[in-house]
C-alpha cells in the first residue's frame, strides 16, 4: 500500500507541475483514501498506549510533553483530499515487451492502411490490455491529408467507440479543425497508443480518469504510429500536448510544454507543430488560451497552404 500511495504522491506532483489543478476522482476512491488514512491513525493511537502505561508506573519520570494528535486523525486533512482529487489508485499492469519488426504489405494507401489496421487490432500485446467489452484504437481521417493530429492515448469514450479523440476534448478538436476551414473527414486524427492506459477499478469495475501512458507503452506503439505516417503521408504533423509531444521528441526534450510550444520541430522527416491539447482548453476557458492554440493552428494553416481571412485571423484577439 506505501509503494501505491508513494506512486500515487508522484504523479499528483506531476500533473500539479503541468499545471493542472483538479482532476476527477469517485466517491468509492475517496472513501478508499479516506479508510487507509483512519486506519493509519488507528495504529498510531494504538502504539501510544504501551507508553502511557510505562507512565504511570514510574510517576518520578518527568511526563513526556503533549503529543499533537496524527495528522490522519485531523480534521483538517479532508481538505486537501477533496481539493486535489486524486485520481484511483494505478492498476498492476503487465510488462510491456519491445515492439516486433513489421513490414507492411505492397499496394494502394487504402490495402496498405487496411492491413495495418488489422494488424493493430489483432495485436496481442494491445488487446490483452484492452478490458472486456473496449476496443483498440486506431487511427481515422483522409489517407490523403495534408494535416495529422496526434493525441497520447485514448480515454474512456474512445476506448468504446474505438475512434480516437471522440470525448469532450475530441469534439473540441472537431470545432477547432472547423475554425481551420476544414472538416473532421479532410485530416488524419491518430494517437501514440493503441489502447487506454489502464488504472484502478473502483468495487463497480469503472475505471474513472485517465493516466498518462508510460515510456514502454508509448514505445511499443510508437511504430504503428510511424507507420500510419508512411501510409498518409502528410504534410505536416500537429502534436497534442505535452505527453504527446514527449512521445516523439524524446522524454526529457523539455521541462514544460511551455518551451516548445508553438514552435517547429520535425518527427518521421516531417514537420511538427507543438501546442496544447484540447483538454487545455476544457480547463482554461479564457480568450488568451484559446488564442495562444489558435496561433499555432495559424501557423500550421500557413505551412500547409490553406487560405486564411481575416477573420480567422482575428479569432479570440478579445483577452477578455
Amino acid at each position: 500500500m506505501r509503494s501505491t500511495l508513494n506512486a500515487l504522491t508522484t504523479e499528483l506532483k506531476r500533473l500539479k507541475a503541468a499545471g493542472v489543478k483538479m482532476v476527477p476522482v469517485s466517491d468509492a476512491t475517496l472513501a478508499q483514501l479516506r479508510a487507509v488514512v483512519n486506519a493509519r491513525g488507528a495504529r498510531a493511537a494504538e502504539s501510544s498506549q504501551p507508553l502511557e502505561k510505562e507512565s504511570a508506573k514510574a510517576p518520578l519520570a518527568p511526563a513526556p510533553p503533549p503529543v499533537s494528535p496524527p495528522i490522519a486523525a485531523a480534521p483538517a486533512y479532508e481538505a486537501p483530499a477533496r481539493e486535489f482529487k486524486a485520481k484511483p489508485l494505478v492498476a498492476n499492469v503487465a510488462a510491456i515487451p519491445a515492439p516486433q519488426p513489421f513490414v507492411l504489405p505492397e499496394g494502394d494507401k487504402a490495402t496498405r492502411w487496411a492491413a495495418l489496421r488489422d494488424r493493430v487490432l489483432d495485436d496481442l500485446v494491445c488487446r490483452a490490455h484492452v478490458r472486456p467489452g473496449k476496443q483498440v484504437v486506431f487511427g481515422v481521417g483522409s489517407l490523403e491529408a495534408k494535416i495529422m493530429f496526434v493525441g497520447e492515448a485514448p480515454g474512456a469514450e474512445e476506448e468504446v467507440q474505438g475512434e480516437p479523440f471522440v470525448g469532450p476534448a475530441g469534439q473540441l478538436l472537431t470545432r477547432m479543425i472547423g475554425g481551420m476551414g476544414l472538416k473532421r473527414s479532410d485530416v488524419y486524427i491518430g494517437n501514440i497508443m493503441n489502447w487506454r492506459p489502464e488504472m484502478a477499478l473502483d468495487p463497480g469495475g469503472t475505471q474513472y480518469g485517465n493516466r498518462p501512458p508510460t515510456e514502454e507503452e508509448m514505445a511499443y506503439c510508437l511504430p504503428y504510429l510511424k507507420a500510419q505516417i508512411e501510409i498518409v503521408n502528410p504534410a505536416l504533423l500537429v502534436a497534442l500536448g505535452s505527453t504527446a509531444t514527449q512521445g516523439l521528441l524524446g522524454a526529457g526534450s523539455f521541462k514544460t510544454l511551455g518551451e516548445v510550444r508553438g514552435k517547429w520541430k520535425e518527427f518521421s522527416d516531417r514537420p511538427l507543430m507543438v501546442t496544447y491539447h484540447p483538454s487545455y482548453i476544457l480547463r482554461n476557458q479564457s480568450n488568451r488560451s484559446k488564442r495562444m492554440i489558435w496561433e499555432d493552428l495559424l501557423k500550421v494553416m500557413e505551412r500547409a497552404e490553406l487560405p486564411i481571412s481575416e477573420k480567422q485571423r482575428g479569432f479570440f484577439l478579445d483577452r477578455a
